[in-house]
């Protein structure tokens, strides 16, 4: 981890400049506001705040509309992120173990669904899901949030996979280990960090979804989506705390995921440098 904050700090420096500090402010101003506002007494944001309190907490807390879309949010990202994970660790897998035929496109391909437009991803799950179906339940979402996480968890568990010796698997299989025993012994221990921080990524990344949600969940509202519909009716105090919340979560499993990284990354270079 040391060498890797030095590696940083060469390649960065140790200071940001003006400019970058501006750009950071300009970029977190409205959500260090919101946390601001959500503590605020007052119903409606303004700088001349009456008082701090926790009212609107309180409220939101109390709230079976937000709770029920919290509970479905908890629901559609757990089980995204566990098939995403599963899903991006087998595709890592296969591109790093074999060699075939096409390859590079079926990768390009498998890393394609986030640069789409996420409008037109969602009329084209709307679609297909309305043909098969589903469409309007939660099962829709957790397929939809699939295709958008999936690619995160292969390029992460990708490149954990990058710095495993090619001929270490083989060599157990030489010596007498079958292939899922090997995967077991060598390949799962040395990716399991990589598939923590990708489980991690993959839950944020379904849980601040929205627009893909909004398409093909129906009823079934997700946090993002009882956010966006609440201030079509109204201007409401909680829409701060459950912006606050729901960022504080995020950053939670993505600080978490970094970490995670950032750990086996410098461990790495520790061997490497050591050897």
């Amino acid at each position: 981890m040391g060498q890797f904050s030095v590696t940083i700090y060469r390649h960065t420096g140790s200071v940001l400049s003006d400019n970058q500090q501006l750009v950071f402010l300009l970029l977190y101003a409205p959500i260090l506001s919101a946390v601001l506002f959500s503590f605020s007494a007052d119903r409606f944001p303004s700088l001349d705040m009456s008082g701090f309190s926790t009212k609107w907490y309180a409220q939101v807390l109390t709230d079976r509309a937000m709770l029920e879309a919290l509970g479905n949010s908890l629901t559609v990202a757990g089980i995204t992120a566990l098939i995403a994970t599963a899903l991006g660790f087998a595709a890592a897998y296969a591109d790093y173990r074999f060699r075939f035929f096409g390859q590079k496109a079926v990768l390009a391909l498998a890393l394609l669904p986030p640069t789409v437009p996420l409008v037109i991803l969602g009329l084209a799950m709307l679609a297909f899901f309305s043909r098969i179906g589903i469409a309007g339940t939660l099962a829709a979402v957790v397929a939809a949030h699939v295709v958008i996480a999936a690619p995160f968890a292969m390029a992460v568990c990708r490149l954990r996979l990058a710095q495993l010796d090619e001929t270490l698997e083989t060599a157990a299989q030489n010596l007498g280990a079958l292939p899922h025993s090997a995967l077991a012994r060598i390949v799962l221990p040395h990716t399991l960090p990589a598939i923590l921080a990708a489980f991690l990524i993959t839950f944020a990344v379904s849980f601040d979804e929205y627009v893909i949600s909004w398409f093909t969940g129906g009823l079934n509202q997700t946090i993002p989506v009882a956010v966006l519909t609440t201030l079509q009716g109204q201007v409401d105090p909680t829409i701060h705390v459950i912006g606050t919340l729901s960022f504080s979560v995020t950053l939670t499993l993505v600080l978490i995921a970094l970490a995670v990284v950032l750990r086996q990354s410098g461990g790495a270079m520790s061997k490497e440098e050591t050897s």
